[in-house]
């Protein structure tokens, strides 16, 4: 379980298979501790296990159900993603509850600036509309948002200054 409360932006630096499996290593720095092996972390909010770490430096498996459901199949090396450590029984909870077992995946519709913020618009298969809700929680790459407005099959979100500067979402474009 995670909160959708991006602890840091990794960086791919090596893709490979491993039988049915994909391996990501990943370059990162985690504020207080490394992860162990075995812990969970949400990858752009998939949920990955950690399954080797050497210092700044960790590789975590990823199914082919994974990959097809969520954003891995377009990664490369140099891609940056969005991480965070499973949520500690008793710790802080901000964000909204996300599971980091990925529901669907969309395209960017738009991203254009308001005010000193971003809008972000996003399309996505309308058989997931009974899951967007105006004002509801959504998270796009793990990042926790609310939505601002929902249509069918399209809804759009509000990205703050941090979150633009925080997160990988500054760097979304139309189309990805």
């Amino acid at each position: 379980m995670f909160t959708g409360l991006i602890e840091t932006v990794g960086t791919i630096k090596e893709l490979r298979a491993r039988g049915d499996y994909r391996i990501l290593s990943v370059a990162c720095k985690f504020a207080n501790d490394n992860p162990a092996p075995g812990e969970s972390i949400a990858c752009d909010g998939a949920c990955l296990t950690v399954v080797s770490i050497d210092k700044e430096l960790f590789e975590a498996e990823a199914s082919q159900e994974t990959a097809k459901h969520t954003i891995l199949n377009s990664y490369t090396v140099g891609s940056r993603i969005n991480l965070e450590r499973a949520l500690k029984v008793g710790g802080r909870l901000g964000g909204h509850f996300v599971s980091g077992h990925v529901d669907n995946t969309g395209v960017v519709d738009y991203v254009r600036p308001v005010g000193q913020s971003l809008e972000l618009a996003v399309r996505f298969d309308s058989h997931f509309d009974k899951l967007v809700i105006d004002k509801g929680s959504i998270a796009i790459n793990g990042v926790s948002l609310t939505v601002n407005a929902c249509h069918p099959g399209w809804f759009n979100v509000n990205l703050i200054p941090f979150t633009v500067k925080e997160t990988t979402l500054g760097l979304l474009q139309s189309g990805h």
